[in-house]
Protein backbone atom coordinates (compact mmCIF):
# COMPACT_ATOMS: atom_id res chain seq x y z
CA UNK A 1 0.00 0.00 0.00
CA UNK A 2 3.13 2.29 1.00
CA UNK A 3 4.03 1.91 -2.46
CA UNK A 4 1.13 2.51 -4.15
CA UNK A 5 0.51 5.80 -2.09
CA UNK A 6 3.92 7.17 -2.92
CA UNK A 7 2.91 6.39 -6.58
CA UNK A 8 0.35 8.36 -6.73
CA UNK A 9 2.51 11.55 -7.14
CA UNK A 10 5.94 10.36 -8.40
CA UNK A 11 7.58 13.58 -9.09
CA UNK A 12 7.16 14.36 -5.55
CA UNK A 13 8.53 11.63 -3.94
CA UNK A 14 11.06 11.13 -6.27
CA UNK A 15 12.00 14.84 -5.52
CA UNK A 16 11.54 14.12 -1.88
CA UNK A 17 13.89 11.08 -1.95
CA UNK A 18 16.70 12.74 -4.33
CA UNK A 19 16.72 15.46 -1.81
CA UNK A 20 17.36 13.07 0.53
CA UNK A 21 19.88 11.53 -1.33
CA UNK A 22 21.77 14.68 -1.99
CA UNK A 23 21.41 15.47 1.93
CA UNK A 24 23.50 12.14 2.51
CA UNK A 25 25.91 12.65 -0.25
CA UNK A 26 26.40 15.69 1.31
CA UNK A 27 27.09 14.59 4.92
CA UNK A 28 29.50 11.60 3.81
CA UNK A 29 31.67 14.00 1.84
CA UNK A 30 31.83 16.54 4.35
CA UNK A 31 32.76 13.73 6.89
CA UNK A 32 35.99 12.49 4.40
CA UNK A 33 37.11 15.57 3.75
CA UNK A 34 37.46 16.55 7.46
CA UNK A 35 38.81 13.27 8.24
CA UNK A 36 41.35 13.48 5.35
CA UNK A 37 42.05 17.16 6.71
CA UNK A 38 43.24 16.00 9.96
CA UNK A 39 44.30 12.57 8.67
CA UNK A 40 46.91 14.54 6.36
CA UNK A 41 47.96 17.18 9.00
CA UNK A 42 48.99 14.23 10.93
CA UNK A 43 50.33 12.13 8.70
CA UNK A 44 52.58 15.39 7.51
CA UNK A 45 53.39 16.12 11.11
CA UNK A 46 54.43 12.80 11.80
CA UNK A 47 56.68 12.34 8.74
CA UNK A 48 58.38 15.62 8.49
CA UNK A 49 58.52 17.09 12.05
CA UNK A 50 57.54 14.86 15.52
CA UNK A 51 58.32 11.10 14.22
CA UNK A 52 56.33 8.20 15.93
CA UNK A 53 58.97 9.31 19.03
CA UNK A 54 61.29 11.92 19.72
CA UNK A 55 64.52 11.43 22.19
CA UNK A 56 65.65 14.42 23.68
CA UNK A 57 67.95 15.23 26.25
CA UNK A 58 65.82 16.22 29.94
CA UNK A 59 66.85 19.83 29.37
CA UNK A 60 66.05 20.13 25.45
CA UNK A 61 63.18 22.81 24.98
CA UNK A 62 61.96 23.32 21.14
CA UNK A 63 60.76 26.44 21.80
CA UNK A 64 64.15 27.52 22.78
CA UNK A 65 66.32 26.18 19.95
CA UNK A 66 69.41 25.70 22.19
CA UNK A 67 72.47 24.74 21.10
CA UNK A 68 74.57 24.60 24.24
CA UNK A 69 75.96 21.03 24.86
CA UNK A 70 73.96 20.81 27.74
CA UNK A 71 70.77 21.14 26.02
CA UNK A 72 71.79 18.59 23.74
CA UNK A 73 71.80 14.69 23.25
CA UNK A 74 75.89 13.65 23.53
CA UNK A 75 77.31 10.90 21.27
CA UNK A 76 73.56 10.54 19.82
CA UNK A 77 74.96 6.96 17.23
CA UNK A 78 74.91 5.16 20.47
CA UNK A 79 71.37 5.96 21.42
CA UNK A 80 70.27 5.23 18.18
CA UNK A 81 72.05 1.38 18.08
CA UNK A 82 70.33 1.62 21.79
CA UNK A 83 66.70 2.12 19.68
CA UNK A 84 67.13 0.08 16.45
CA UNK A 85 68.12 -2.94 18.75
CA UNK A 86 63.99 -3.00 19.90
CA UNK A 87 62.31 -4.84 17.34
CA UNK A 88 58.99 -2.07 16.56
CA UNK A 89 61.72 0.45 15.80
CA UNK A 90 61.89 1.19 12.06
CA UNK A 91 64.69 3.68 12.15
CA UNK A 92 65.97 6.29 13.74
CA UNK A 93 68.15 9.12 12.95
CA UNK A 94 69.47 11.86 14.71
CA UNK A 95 68.78 15.61 13.76
CA UNK A 96 70.43 19.06 14.84
CA UNK A 97 68.40 22.04 15.23
CA UNK A 98 68.94 25.88 15.03
CA UNK A 99 67.54 29.19 14.60
CA UNK A 100 69.22 31.33 11.43
CA UNK A 101 68.85 34.01 8.71
CA UNK A 102 69.09 33.24 5.00
CA UNK A 103 70.22 36.28 3.06
CA UNK A 104 70.41 37.29 -0.64
CA UNK A 105 71.02 40.44 -1.64
CA UNK A 106 68.46 42.46 -0.22
CA UNK A 107 66.25 39.61 0.91
CA UNK A 108 66.76 38.45 4.21
CA UNK A 109 64.22 35.43 5.97
CA UNK A 110 64.43 34.03 9.65
CA UNK A 111 64.78 29.97 9.40
CA UNK A 112 64.79 27.07 10.65
CA UNK A 113 68.22 25.14 10.44
CA UNK A 114 68.01 21.08 10.32
CA UNK A 115 70.98 18.92 10.15
CA UNK A 116 70.18 15.64 9.22
CA UNK A 117 71.54 12.30 7.78
CA UNK A 118 71.18 12.38 3.77
CA UNK A 119 71.54 8.58 3.61
CA UNK A 120 68.80 8.07 6.61
CA UNK A 121 65.95 6.55 5.43
CA UNK A 122 64.05 9.24 7.51
CA UNK A 123 64.84 12.17 4.96
CA UNK A 124 63.62 9.62 1.97
CA UNK A 125 60.18 11.90 2.18
CA UNK A 126 62.38 15.11 1.26
CA UNK A 127 64.92 13.17 -1.20
CA UNK A 128 61.81 12.32 -2.92
CA UNK A 129 60.32 15.91 -3.13
CA UNK A 130 63.45 17.07 -4.94
CA UNK A 131 62.48 19.42 -7.89
CA UNK A 132 65.67 20.59 -9.44
CA UNK A 133 69.14 19.98 -8.71
CA UNK A 134 70.56 17.04 -6.03
CA UNK A 135 70.03 16.12 -2.56
CA UNK A 136 72.54 16.36 -0.01
CA UNK A 137 75.56 14.03 0.28
CA UNK A 138 76.74 13.11 3.72
CA UNK A 139 80.45 14.40 2.99
CA UNK A 140 79.06 17.97 1.39
CA UNK A 141 80.29 20.72 3.47
CA UNK A 142 79.16 23.73 1.43
CA UNK A 143 75.77 22.83 0.12
CA UNK A 144 72.26 22.98 1.46
CA UNK A 145 68.96 22.42 -0.07
CA UNK A 146 65.30 24.79 -0.22
CA UNK A 147 62.26 24.86 0.02
CA UNK A 148 60.42 25.78 -3.35
CA UNK A 149 58.26 28.66 -1.78
CA UNK A 150 61.50 30.03 -0.18
CA UNK A 151 63.54 29.90 -3.76
CA UNK A 152 60.26 31.37 -5.08
CA UNK A 153 60.19 34.36 -2.79
CA UNK A 154 64.17 34.74 -3.29
CA UNK A 155 64.59 34.13 -6.58
CA UNK A 156 67.28 31.70 -6.06
CA UNK A 157 68.28 28.70 -8.51
CA UNK A 158 69.80 25.93 -8.12
CA UNK A 159 73.88 26.57 -7.90
CA UNK A 160 73.32 30.22 -6.17
CA UNK A 161 74.78 30.93 -3.30
CA UNK A 162 73.14 32.28 -0.25
CA UNK A 163 74.23 33.87 3.15
CA UNK A 164 73.25 31.72 6.22
CA UNK A 165 74.04 32.94 10.02
CA UNK A 166 72.88 30.57 12.64
CA UNK A 167 73.45 31.13 17.08
CA UNK A 168 76.14 28.69 17.72
CA UNK A 169 76.74 26.62 21.17
CA UNK A 170 78.70 29.40 22.42
CA UNK A 171 75.85 32.19 21.97
CA UNK A 172 77.76 33.95 19.22
CA UNK A 173 76.82 33.93 15.74
CA UNK A 174 78.35 32.46 12.43
CA UNK A 175 77.52 33.51 8.82
CA UNK A 176 78.71 31.53 6.07
CA UNK A 177 78.38 31.54 2.24
CA UNK A 178 76.16 28.21 1.08
CA UNK A 179 75.48 26.81 -2.15
CA UNK A 180 71.85 25.43 -2.98
CA UNK A 181 72.15 21.94 -4.40
CA UNK A 182 68.61 21.62 -4.52
CA UNK A 183 64.86 22.66 -3.87
CA UNK A 184 62.41 20.49 -2.73
CA UNK A 185 59.28 20.42 -1.97
CA UNK A 186 56.72 18.51 0.84
CA UNK A 187 53.42 20.06 -0.66
CA UNK A 188 53.17 21.65 3.09
CA UNK A 189 53.78 25.36 2.19
CA UNK A 190 54.40 26.39 5.81
CA UNK A 191 57.30 24.24 6.72
CA UNK A 192 58.94 24.83 2.77
CA UNK A 193 58.95 28.00 3.06
CA UNK A 194 60.77 28.12 6.28
CA UNK A 195 63.17 25.01 6.52
CA UNK A 196 66.67 24.58 5.30
CA UNK A 197 68.48 21.55 5.50
CA UNK A 198 72.42 20.70 5.56
CA UNK A 199 74.36 17.34 6.71
CA UNK A 200 74.51 16.76 10.09
CA UNK A 201 78.12 16.91 9.89
CA UNK A 202 78.17 20.61 8.46
CA UNK A 203 75.68 21.50 11.12
CA UNK A 204 77.44 20.35 14.24
CA UNK A 205 80.91 22.10 12.82
CA UNK A 206 78.84 25.06 11.61
CA UNK A 207 76.98 25.69 15.31
CA UNK A 208 79.64 24.08 17.36
CA UNK A 209 78.01 21.40 18.77
CA UNK A 210 80.35 18.73 18.18
CA UNK A 211 79.09 15.03 18.58
CA UNK A 212 75.49 16.03 19.76
CA UNK A 213 72.20 16.41 18.54
CA UNK A 214 69.08 18.20 18.91
CA UNK A 215 66.95 14.96 19.23
CA UNK A 216 66.44 11.81 17.90
CA UNK A 217 63.78 11.09 15.24
CA UNK A 218 62.08 7.54 15.32
CA UNK A 219 59.82 5.74 13.37
CA UNK A 220 58.34 2.53 14.14
CA UNK A 221 56.77 -0.17 12.13
CA UNK A 222 53.27 0.27 13.88
CA UNK A 223 52.52 4.02 15.63
CA UNK A 224 50.04 2.53 18.02
CA UNK A 225 53.31 0.80 19.52
CA UNK A 226 54.51 3.82 20.79
CA UNK A 227 53.41 4.10 24.32
CA UNK A 228 55.10 0.67 24.55
CA UNK A 229 58.38 1.72 23.10
CA UNK A 230 58.34 4.33 25.27
CA UNK A 231 57.43 2.55 28.37
CA UNK A 232 60.74 0.70 27.31
CA UNK A 233 63.00 3.70 27.23
CA UNK A 234 61.84 5.08 30.66
CA UNK A 235 64.70 5.81 33.00
CA UNK A 236 67.53 7.01 31.09
CA UNK A 237 68.41 10.22 30.95
CA UNK A 238 66.15 11.61 28.55
CA UNK A 239 62.68 12.98 27.31
CA UNK A 240 60.97 10.26 25.45
CA UNK A 241 58.16 12.02 23.42
CA UNK A 242 55.00 9.76 21.42
CA UNK A 243 53.89 11.14 18.92
CA UNK A 244 50.28 11.85 20.70
CA UNK A 245 51.77 14.19 22.56
CA UNK A 246 53.95 15.83 20.07
CA UNK A 247 51.06 16.62 18.27
CA UNK A 248 48.75 17.47 20.77
CA UNK A 249 47.30 20.52 19.24
CA UNK A 250 46.52 18.25 15.99
CA UNK A 251 44.09 16.16 18.03
CA UNK A 252 42.20 18.94 19.62
CA UNK A 253 41.56 20.54 16.40
CA UNK A 254 40.28 16.80 15.11
CA UNK A 255 38.12 16.83 18.18
CA UNK A 256 36.70 20.32 17.76
CA UNK A 257 36.30 19.83 13.98
CA UNK A 258 34.26 16.82 14.65
CA UNK A 259 32.11 18.87 17.52
CA UNK A 260 31.41 21.55 14.96
CA UNK A 261 30.91 19.22 12.23
CA UNK A 262 27.83 17.31 13.61
CA UNK A 263 25.86 20.85 14.02
CA UNK A 264 26.67 21.44 9.99
CA UNK A 265 24.89 17.14 10.11
CA UNK A 266 22.11 18.31 11.91
CA UNK A 267 21.43 21.52 9.71
CA UNK A 268 21.60 19.39 6.66
CA UNK A 269 19.72 16.93 7.90
CA UNK A 270 16.96 19.30 9.19
CA UNK A 271 16.94 20.58 5.95
CA UNK A 272 16.59 17.27 3.99
CA UNK A 273 13.67 16.32 6.78
CA UNK A 274 12.02 19.20 6.20
CA UNK A 275 11.89 18.28 2.41
CA UNK A 276 9.84 14.45 3.49
CA UNK A 277 7.76 16.24 6.17
CA UNK A 278 6.18 18.81 3.64
CA UNK A 279 5.92 15.91 1.21
CA UNK A 280 3.99 13.58 3.85
CA UNK A 281 1.58 16.63 4.80
CA UNK A 282 0.52 17.40 1.13
CA UNK A 283 -0.04 13.92 1.17
CA UNK A 284 -2.42 13.34 4.20
CA UNK A 285 -4.48 16.78 2.96
CA UNK A 286 -4.82 15.24 -0.04
CA UNK A 287 -6.04 11.99 0.65
CA UNK A 288 -8.29 13.87 3.89
CA UNK A 289 -11.44 11.87 2.76
CA UNK A 290 -9.79 8.15 1.83
CA UNK A 291 -8.12 8.71 5.96
CA UNK A 292 -12.10 9.86 7.21
CA UNK A 293 -13.28 6.26 4.99
CA UNK A 294 -10.14 4.10 6.42
CA UNK A 295 -11.50 5.68 9.67
CA UNK A 296 -14.99 5.33 9.38
CA UNK A 297 -14.55 1.52 8.43
CA UNK A 298 -13.06 1.15 11.78
CA UNK A 299 -8.87 1.27 10.94
CA UNK A 300 -7.24 2.26 13.93
CA UNK A 301 -5.40 5.40 14.40
CA UNK A 302 -2.01 3.28 15.01
CA UNK A 303 -2.79 1.50 11.23
CA UNK A 304 -2.86 4.89 9.56
CA UNK A 305 0.23 6.30 10.98
CA UNK A 306 2.02 2.91 10.73
CA UNK A 307 1.01 3.31 7.14
CA UNK A 308 2.53 7.02 6.62
CA UNK A 309 5.64 5.76 8.60
CA UNK A 310 5.70 3.30 5.92
CA UNK A 311 6.07 5.88 3.30
CA UNK A 312 8.60 7.63 4.74
CA UNK A 313 10.71 4.50 5.69
CA UNK A 314 10.60 3.98 1.88
CA UNK A 315 11.07 7.48 0.76
CA UNK A 316 14.67 7.31 3.64
CA UNK A 317 15.32 3.78 2.04
CA UNK A 318 15.84 4.65 -1.34
CA UNK A 319 17.28 8.52 -0.70
CA UNK A 320 20.18 6.73 1.81
CA UNK A 321 20.87 4.26 -1.38
CA UNK A 322 20.92 6.95 -3.65
CA UNK A 323 23.22 9.18 -1.37
CA UNK A 324 25.61 6.03 -0.49
CA UNK A 325 25.85 5.95 -4.23
CA UNK A 326 26.52 9.74 -5.15
CA UNK A 327 28.40 10.04 -1.96
CA UNK A 328 30.66 7.13 -2.87
CA UNK A 329 31.34 8.28 -6.05
CA UNK A 330 32.27 12.26 -4.68
CA UNK A 331 34.34 10.82 -2.03
CA UNK A 332 36.04 8.26 -4.52
CA UNK A 333 36.90 11.11 -6.90
CA UNK A 334 38.17 13.60 -4.17
CA UNK A 335 40.27 10.82 -2.29
CA UNK A 336 42.10 10.25 -5.84
CA UNK A 337 42.41 14.15 -6.88
CA UNK A 338 41.71 16.03 -3.34
CA UNK A 339 40.66 19.47 -2.72
CA UNK A 340 43.37 22.26 -3.76
CA UNK A 341 44.12 24.94 -0.79
CA UNK A 342 46.95 26.12 -1.73
CA UNK A 343 49.00 28.20 1.47
CA UNK A 344 46.03 27.80 3.93
CA UNK A 345 47.12 26.35 7.07
CA UNK A 346 46.88 26.89 10.75
CA UNK A 347 49.71 28.28 13.01
CA UNK A 348 51.37 25.29 14.65
CA UNK A 349 49.90 22.35 12.08
CA UNK A 350 51.46 21.36 8.95
CA UNK A 351 48.68 21.13 6.57
CA UNK A 352 49.43 19.98 2.69
CA UNK A 353 48.21 22.07 0.14
CA UNK A 354 46.17 19.27 -0.92
CA UNK A 355 43.10 17.73 1.08
CA UNK A 356 42.63 14.11 0.05
CA UNK A 357 38.80 13.05 1.40
CA UNK A 358 38.87 9.94 3.82
CA UNK A 359 36.13 8.41 4.65
CA UNK A 360 36.25 5.70 7.24
CA UNK A 361 32.98 2.74 7.57
CA UNK A 362 32.61 3.91 11.01
CA UNK A 363 31.73 7.58 10.07
CA UNK A 364 29.55 5.85 7.14
CA UNK A 365 27.75 4.09 9.56
CA UNK A 366 26.94 6.37 11.65
CA UNK A 367 25.78 8.78 8.96
CA UNK A 368 23.77 6.08 7.31
CA UNK A 369 21.93 5.30 10.58
CA UNK A 370 21.34 8.57 11.79
CA UNK A 371 19.87 10.30 8.50
CA UNK A 372 17.72 7.30 8.60
CA UNK A 373 16.52 7.90 11.71
CA UNK A 374 15.98 11.75 11.97
CA UNK A 375 13.80 11.50 8.84
CA UNK A 376 11.49 8.80 10.26
CA UNK A 377 11.30 11.07 13.37
CA UNK A 378 10.53 14.15 11.23
CA UNK A 379 7.69 12.10 9.44
CA UNK A 380 5.80 11.56 12.81
CA UNK A 381 4.36 15.00 12.62
CA UNK A 382 2.11 13.99 9.38
CA UNK A 383 1.56 10.31 10.52
CA UNK A 384 0.01 11.55 13.71
CA UNK A 385 -1.88 14.18 12.15
CA UNK A 386 -3.04 11.76 9.68
CA UNK A 387 -4.31 9.50 12.66
CA UNK A 388 -5.85 12.12 14.92
CA UNK A 389 -7.77 13.18 12.12
CA UNK A 390 -11.91 13.18 12.91
CA UNK A 391 -13.65 10.51 10.49
CA UNK A 392 -16.61 12.53 10.06
CA UNK A 393 -14.43 15.52 9.83
CA UNK A 394 -12.34 13.56 7.35
CA UNK A 395 -15.16 12.99 5.23
CA UNK A 396 -16.23 15.71 4.61
CA UNK A 397 -12.55 16.84 3.41
CA UNK A 398 -12.33 19.39 6.47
Amino acid sequence: MAFRDLGRNKRRSILSSLAVAVGMSLLLLMAAVVAGEMRGALQNTIQLQSGHLQVRAENYDENKISLKWEDLIASPQQVIDKLTSIPQVKFATPRLIASGIITLKDNSKGVQVIGIDPASEANQIFRQGILEGDFLTPDDREGIIIGKPLAEKFNVQVGDQVSLLINRSSGDTDEQLFTVRGIYTTNTMNYDENTVFMPLVKAQTFGGAEDHASLIFVMLHDQAQADIVATALQGSNYQILTWQKLNELTVQLEDFARAYMVVLYLIVLGITATVVVNTLVMAVFERTREIGVLAAIGMKGGRIMSMFLAEAALLATGGVIGGLILGGLAVAYFTKYGIYIGDYGVSGILMGDTIYAYLTVQDTISLTITAYIITLIASLYPATLAAHMEPVEALHGN
